[in-house]
């Protein structure tokens, strides 16, 4: 790169800084002296040895250039590199400025610094903005380290010697105990070397199989390939039980043994387990497309995963559709051009018409009090920091309004979330309209028999949509939830149906019929590329056979190209 910045070609200020969840915002400014307007420009993250560690996402707008950064995943699937940063403006071959900060912006760079915390809330990944010393024009620094926790000032004799004593050797019998199952794990990857078809199906969630998993496992069966692939099922709820040595051990000799891994949810035993080169982990993510952020798209609250995760791993994700894809990559920190649009492989079964008409037999013989009547699904996520707390404020709900409205025409069945112990409330004089469901296995079921669906900011609304049918929103903690879990688009433009703040406003909504119901198609066609049920077969044909599409795999190829190519520039 030719170094022109003296030649005062343009000028680039930074005229306002913003966050996006993890995502860093930047207006810059841009005046053009002796250069076309509309040549090109591209704007990187260059570290102190002269090398560029990111490209920021740009958008011209005039004489304005709005630029955006995941900072974690800049493009290599991993956090920013700790390092301090100058933002440099560049049209190809040449280094035209770097950003400086307007004069105007100044007393505001300070506040708009970030602190990510991690690993239980012990570490801390920042991003501060500061200045240059001894320039001519205040040039943007953005300094970026991953930080431990802060030492107490003034600690006691006490306090000193736990630090001495205690927490070295905690580090040192967890680190010990990792480093003996990466030895086992290895080898048996040199013992297992020469099988090349093992496919693992594996979850840490659960005791069984389901969703997703199931349906590829089931779908592979019937295809035949379990006689050419050698199908391993692992699952164990490892996420919340302690498991044995024994129970670890052959977790570890089934991945070690599988040149393909599907999972369904976050792995713990991988956040520190990387896995074999030769080894593709794939996720599964039972999530379709709700609002609640999770991973690192809710990076810095209780329980976020570190910078280093299994969620790093990922060869690839899967969605319903390109246009949600990037929800996904922001959650795993992984690419969005590996979120392959491929569908939920579960609602292959779901849209199944035999499938449905056998279940709603059965629904009818469980739930008599549906039939003949309208059917409404109270089906909200919990509340709480996960299984070991989570509940439901029945309080909010006002049965005894809910009931007069059912009258002989509705009735409700209340399906909560599978982490909520705490039953329903149902009086015994209300049981002729109310119905607790919450122990039936499969809410998508309980859909087909649904003319109205009241939920919150759960993802069940990706299956429900399918049905085209009304959804109302019950959201009377949004601004609670949005801080302690946070979301990541816009709670009320993606919502597919009235949103509702108080049990009044949702009465009112129920009598007026007021779903807002042509939200509903919107989302479908946002959502899904495929209404059909082939979803497991894109799975399996895209990733375990190599049939991915020539689009997307141009897309990841080039994707990989520019990352190598940007991280050759010289910027000296």
């Amino acid at each position: 790169m030719k170094n022109c910045i003296n030649e005062k070609i343009i000028r680039a200020r930074v005229t306002d800084i913003s966050w996006e969840r993890v995502t860093v915002h930047l207006k810059v400014e841009i005046d053009f002296f002796s250069i076309e307007k509309e040549v090109p420009l591209f704007f990187y993250a260059v570290n102190g040895r002269n090398r560029a560690k990111a490209m920021f996402q740009v958008d011209r707008q005039g004489n304005c250039a709005y630029l955006s950064m995941n900072i974690t995943n800049p493009g290599d699937c991993q956090c920013l590199k700790m390092g301090t940063y100058s933002i440099v403006v560049c049209d190809g071959e040449r280094i035209l400025a770097k950003c400086a900060i307007d004069s105007a912006f100044f007393p505001f760079l300070e506040e708009r610094s970030r602190s990510f915390l991690h690993n239980g809330r012990t570490k801390s990944f920042l991003v501060n903005f500061c200045i240059t010393e001894n320039e001519e024009e205040l040039s943007l620094l953005m300094y970026v380290m991953d930080a431990g926790k802060l030492p107490v000032k003034n600690p006691s004799n006490r306090e000193l010697l736990v630090n001495m004593l205690k927490v070295p050797v905690t580090l040192f019998r967890k680190n010990y105990r990792r480093m003996l199952w990466k030895f086992l794990y290895h080898h048996y990857v040199r013992k297992y070397r020469k099988e090349k078809n093992t496919v693992l199906f594996m979850t840490e969630q659960s005791k069984t199989l389901g969703g997703n998993l199931q349906a590829v496992y089931d779908r592979m069966v019937e295809r035949g390939l379990d006689k050419q692939y050698h199908l391993i099922l692992s699952a164990r709820p490892a996420s919340y039980e302690e498991q044995t040595r024994k129970s670890t051990r052959e977790v570890l000799k089934k991945a070690a043994r599988s040149k393909l891994i599907f999972i369904d949810d976050h792995v713990p035993l991988f956040d520190w387990l990387e896995l074999n080169k030769k080894t593709s982990l794939i996720q599964l993510w039972h999530a379709g497309a709700g609002f609640k952020s999770s991973g690192y798209s809710r990076w810095g609250h209780p329980g976020s995963p570190a910078p280093v995760s299994c969620h790093r791993q990922y060869k690839y994700g899967i969605a319903g559709s390109r246009h949600i894809a990037k929800f996904f990559a922001e959650v795993f920190g992984i690419n969005e051009e590996q979120i392959l649009p491929t569908g939920m492989p579960r609602i292959d079964q779901y849209l199944n018409e035999e499938y449905r008409r056998k279940k709603t037999e059965e629904i009818y013989a469980r739930y008599p009090i549906c039939k003949g009547k309208k059917v409404i699904l109270f089906a909200p996520t919990y509340r709480g920091r996960g299984r070991a707390n989570a509940c439901y404020p029945y309080e909010m709900i006002n049965f005894d309004q809910l009931y007069e409205f059912c009258g002989n025409a509705y009735v409700v069945l209340f399906k909560m979330h599978p982490w909520v112990a705490q039953p329903v409330p149902v009086e015994e004089c209300k049981k002729d309209r109310f119905a607790d469901a919450s122990t039936f296995p499969n809410i998508n079921d309980l859909f087909y028999i649904t003319d109205l669906l009241i939920t919150d900011y759960s993802s069940n609304i990706f299956e429900f949509s399918l049905m085209r049918k009304p959804m109302l929103f019950f959201a009377f903690d949004k601004i609670q939830y949005a801080y302690s879990r946070g979301f990541h688009r816009d709670y009320e433009a993606a919502a597919p149906g009235k949103v509702c703040y108080t049990f009044e406003q949702l009465l009112t909504a129920l009598e007026h019929q007021d779903y807002e119901y042509e939200k509903v198609q919107d989302y479908v066609e946002k959502h899904f590329d495929y209404l059909d049920s082939g979803a497991s077969d894109r799975v399996i044909d895209w990733i375990l056979l190599g049939k991915l599409p020539k689009d997307i795999k141009k897309a990841i190829n080039q994707k990989a190209a520019d990352f190598r190519k940007m991280s050759k520039l010289d910027f000296s």
